[in-house]
């Protein structure tokens, strides 16, 4: 069902109820997502995204239910992945004449995607377009999170439609913030941020900074997913930017796998140690074979040191680490301490291993590590607490 935004701007996307899993298998949705479209009138028309390839003809029957789609007078691309862009070849189709907005890189992208030459229109930063009595203004947005992402802004309403930025994947038939639990509105998008914008920290502060400098009132953001911000709208503009800047909580997060619980039990006694000498920190444990690697990524942003376990296997350490570990390289975490620790029955190369990883991720790695042969026995235990004492005093 389309719904009314304001008296020019109706959302005309896509709730996902079902999807659980996004960017292939990359990314849990466990709250469904939405696709985010806009159409925005005046004296002229234009629409800001599509939806999903799946939803096409569902896309183009609403839409069309709407508006007689040959009334759209430019169509916008904010960003060409295909969650946003995958309609584009189904309404083209039908209005193949119709100009589409979007950055040089989008006409890269969208060309790649599609192998279409449709009148694209490139813009930069300052372009606008009139629609009549207001205007919709371009702000290039590149690497947040694709080279060819941008924002648009809608003078007069003063809306900001954001694309991937400040959005979340959340399914909610209520759609404002306003009218969505707070806590589960921010528990994904701080997941959001923590899993797909983390590598682009600096990106995202210089191009706030720069969406600040212009003075625009900004009375709603509307992002491509989720939930819309209209109560309060730059209170996500102002997390976005604590979440930049080499954010941490009073937290330690400990991340291991075990065979025969042995590395379990080394990580719930190093747990015990760093409690006894600070009662006040936060401590988060997880079995990376068990526990969604998404929500463990986004405990790993949130915290201050992380320590991460496996046993020894053939000379290595077990999958679900090895995945955990490769993901965490990729995603350039800022202003964490790390440690490593495993048991082992002959080699023992889990500890150097693990922490020669997390020292190519940029971690500030606090000691060597820890491992024991077999599983711990009550000396092992004392030590392992002793470790994780000693670890108190560092993090």
């Amino acid at each position: 069902m389309n719904f009314k935004i304001n008296d020019s701007v109706t959302w005309v996307g896509k709730i996902d109820w079902e999807l659980r899993k996004f960017h292939g298998e990359e990314l849990s949705t466990f709250r469904g997502s939405s696709y985010n479209s806009y159409l925005v009138r005046d004296e002229k028309i234009a629409l800001i995204d599509t939806v999903w390839s799946p939803f096409d003809k569902e896309f183009i029957a609403k839409l069309s239910g709407e508006i007689d789609l040959n009334q759209i007078d430019y169509v916008i691309s904010n960003h060409a992945e295909m969650d946003h862009s995958g309609s584009l070849p189904a309404l083209m189709e039908i209005i193949p004449d119709k100009p589409i907005y979007c950055t040089q890189n989008g006409v890269k992208s969208l060309k790649g995607h599609y192998h279409k030459d449709w009148n694209f229109i490139p813009v930069k930063t300052g372009d606008k377009i009139s629609l009549g009595k207001k205007e919709l203004v371009f702000i290039e947005a590149k690497m947040l999170h694709w080279p060819d992402s941008m924002f648009c802004y809608l003078t007069k309403d003063n809306i900001l439609f954001s694309n991937d930025a400040f959005g979340q994947h959340f399914a909610n038939e209520m759609m404002f913030n306003d009218l969505v639990n707070e806590y589960e509105l921010y528990e994904e998008a701080i997941k959001y941020y923590a899993n797909i914008l983390t590598p682009f920290g600096n990106f995202v502060e210089q191009k706030i900074n720069e969406i600040l400098a212009l003075k625009l009132p900004v009375d709603m953001i509307c992002p491509s997913h989720g939930i819309i911000w209209r109560e309060n709208p730059l209170q996500i503009v102002n997390k976005y930017m604590q979440w930049a800047k080499r954010y941490q909580e009073n937290q330690v997060t400990i991340i291991y796998d075990t065979m025969w619980n042995g590395t379990r039990q080394m990580a719930e006694t190093i747990a015990d140690g760093i409690k006894s000498k600070n009662k006040e920190i936060n401590i988060e444990l997880y079995n990376s074979a068990r526990r969604d690697i998404n929500t463990i990524i986004t405990e790993i942003f949130k915290s201050k040191a992380v320590l991460i376990g496996s046993p020894t296997i053939n000379k290595g350490i077990l999958i679900s680490t090895a995945s955990l570990l490769e993901f965490i390289k990729g995603l350039s975490f800022k202003n964490k301490k790390a440690a490593a620790f495993g048991s082992y029955g002959w080699s023992g190369e889990s500890v150097k291993l693990i922490t020669e990883e997390l020292s190519k991720a940029g971690m500030e790695i606090v000691n060597e590590g820890i491992k024991v042969q077999w599983h711990p026995g009550s000396e092992d235990l004392a030590k392992i607490y002793q470790y994780g004492q000693d670890l108190a005093l560092k993090i």
